[in-house]
């Protein structure tokens, strides 16, 4: 009896937590943005589209998320958010900066959540996806975003950042927060079209080539800007590659 209500206390904490988090960390996290010096690097497809009318899937590792509200701001976009706890957290930030968010994960509901992104894109919405989320590997694509843009028929854009100044979190992916005053550089890839009549066989060769492109130009920025490389999750059987540190 005792330890379930230690259980109820402490869920009933953490939700209390969840909830103003956002209220807490809005302000800090305006203020470090209006901070930065941030730069586009090929950009000039994606801002056409969107100039044009059209509609995009923008794709982001999980470690990259923080400059969604960046890239997409006049646009309205909706992401899907971990039916975790955290995500109750991730929804209060995103949806203060205009990024509408649905429910839902690879694991638990997962057909829900990605019906629920087929509705936000035919209502108007861009869409964001994190291919490597909610819990990695860090930087290996799941099929889901493959699977998305076949049904929308929407490109998909492949967009990372680095910072020439960053900490970067002891979680599993290592999320990229700039510091303050700092310049930031943007990067868009190209897109990625999914044939509406594409094979098994195709959409695993598209996630495989989502995925080399992501990690190039996660790659490309980071070293653009001298931000020390962040490695992907080893494969199975492999040893866990050493990240460079800054001296």
């Amino acid at each position: 009896m005792a330890d379930r209500r230690r259980r109820t206390l402490r869920r009933r904490v953490l939700s209390a937590l969840a909830a103003l988090a956002p209220r807490l960390l809005r302000p800090l996290l305006r203020g470090l943005q209006a901070s930065l010096r941030i730069e586009y690097v090929g950009d000039a497809a994606l801002r056409a589209r969107w100039r044009g009318g059209e509609r995009v899937v923008l794709a982001f590792w999980h470690n990259r998320l923080l400059m969604l509200p960046v890239v997409a701001a006049g646009q309205p976009t909706c992401i899907l958010v971990s039916q975790h706890r955290d995500g109750d957290l991730g929804t209060g930030l995103l949806e203060s900066w205009g990024v509408r968010t649905v429910r839902g994960s690879a694991t638990r509901g997962a057909v829900g959540g990605f019906l629920r992104l087929v509705g936000a894109y035919r209502a108007g919405d861009n869409l964001a996806v994190i291919p490597d989320g909610p819990r990695g590997p860090r930087y290996v694509a799941k099929p889901g975003v493959i699977h998305l843009a076949r049904v929308v028929q929407a490109p998909i854009f492949p967009v990372a950042y680095a910072a020439t100044r960053a900490r970067h979190l002891r979680s599993w992916d290592r999320l990229v927060i700039p510091l303050p005053l700092t310049r930031v550089v943007i990067a868009v890839g190209t897109p990625l079209a999914v044939p509406a009549e594409a094979s098994a066989a195709e959409m695993e060769a598209l996630r495989e080539e989502l995925e080399r492109r992501l990690r190039e130009l996660t790659a490309g920025v980071e070293a653009m800007v001298g931000m020390p490389a962040i490695a992907p999750d080893p494969a199975p059987g492999e040893c866990p590659a050493t990240e460079p540190r800054r001296p």
